[in-house]
């Protein structure tokens, strides 16, 4: 019998194990990892089903039949040969992957080992790359990783293989802390996606992109092989302040510290200046063509994960009219 954990017994959201001292060898490690496995297919395996289980449902990216163009279809589907042919515009529909390729490029850079709520950002960011290799994982499909913290970028091959996903996710948890002071580059981390090219897949971005939006062009590049999907982890610290009067506050990614004073105006300034960062955050992705999906330290982070999937699900199930909506791939 699955025994609920101790914030789902007391109604709280549940939250992702801690891997704070984990290491490669080390027993806590090999259980906080099962209990991620166990909370993923537990709770999801019967929600998110189909021939093809994935995140980002869509219509697909191998060649299938032609049929008669309709209003609101993507005009990028054209069949330009059978238009010819009948003198009838038709579309050339796409059928689902038999394997995908899927990439994770997660960002551990100092920002993300930072958490007010259930957990660390770290946690929720290795949390949401279990649930990926998970969930697209299965069968022939191959899993690989970039991971970096700021000071070194590891770089995980694709494979298949439950073996190898185990070895991904050990990777992943046991990524060393930066030192204090590390500034990570998330477009240099998605840039290294490009070299070596590789097969059509899915590339799956991790991180709280905070600091400056400079990776918009590298991802604009990685779109043109890829279906993208950007997983947004946040703290409720990194989106409005306390009323908690003189504190000392420290960015992790250069060292700098500052005393201020929560003052009401601080604190609209601060949440202000949060809200302007997502909106371009938000502007930046859509303009690549990559939808976000936000997890919370103090949210549940499964329910988070079924709702977007939910909504996808529904976005690609509605009339030829949204088709036009439609990302170009998007096997899963």
């Amino acid at each position: 019998m699955d025994t609920p954990s101790s914030g789902e017994q007391h109604g709280q959201h549940p939250a992702p194990p801690s891997f704070a001292r984990g290491e490669l060898r080390d027993p806590r490690l090999a259980a906080a990892l099962r209990t991620l496995e166990l909370t993923v297919k537990r709770k999801l395996d019967g929600i998110l089903h189909g021939e093809h289980l994935g995140l980002i449902p869509g219509p697909g990216s191998e060649p299938g039949d032609a049929r008669p163009y309709e209003p609101g279809d993507d005009v990028r589907q054209m069949d330009w040969s059978v238009t010819a042919r009948t003198t009838h515009p038709h579309v050339r529909q796409t059928v689902a992957d038999r394997e995908l390729e899927t990439w994770i490029v997660l960002d551990l850079s100092a920002s993300l080992d930072f958490g007010t709520a259930g957990s660390d950002k770290r946690d929720l960011a290795i949390a949401a790359s279990a649930a990926v290799t998970y969930l697209t994982g299965g069968g022939a499909n191959r899993i690989g990783a970039l991971v970096s913290n700021g000071a070194a970028t590891t770089r995980i091959p694709a494979r298949s293989g439950l073996h190898h996903r185990q070895v991904v996710l050990r990777r992943i948890a046991t990524t060393p802390r930066a030192p204090s002071g590390t500034r990570g580059s998330l477009d240099g981390l998605i840039d290294a996606l490009r070299r070596p090219p590789r097969r059509r897949g899915l590339a799956v971005i991790i991180s709280d992109f905070l600091g400056p939006i400079d990776w918009e062009r590298s991802l604009r590049a990685v779109s043109h092989r890829h279906d993208l999907l950007a997983i947004e982890v946040i703290d409720p610290r990194d989106l409005s302040l306390p009323d908690v009067g003189r504190v000392v506050l420290q960015d992790p990614e250069s060292g700098e510290t500052r005393e201020i004073v929560t003052s009401r105006r601080i604190r609209r300034d601060f949440a202000l200046a949060a809200e302007q960062q997502r909106a371009a955050v938000e502007t930046a992705l859509r303009r690549c063509g990559c939808p976000r999906l936000t997890l919370r330290t103090d949210s549940d982070w499964i329910a988070d994960i079924v709702r977007f999937v939910a909504a996808r699900r529904h976005q690609f199930s509605a009339p030829a009219a949204g088709a036009a909506r439609r990302p170009p791939g998007g096997s899963l």
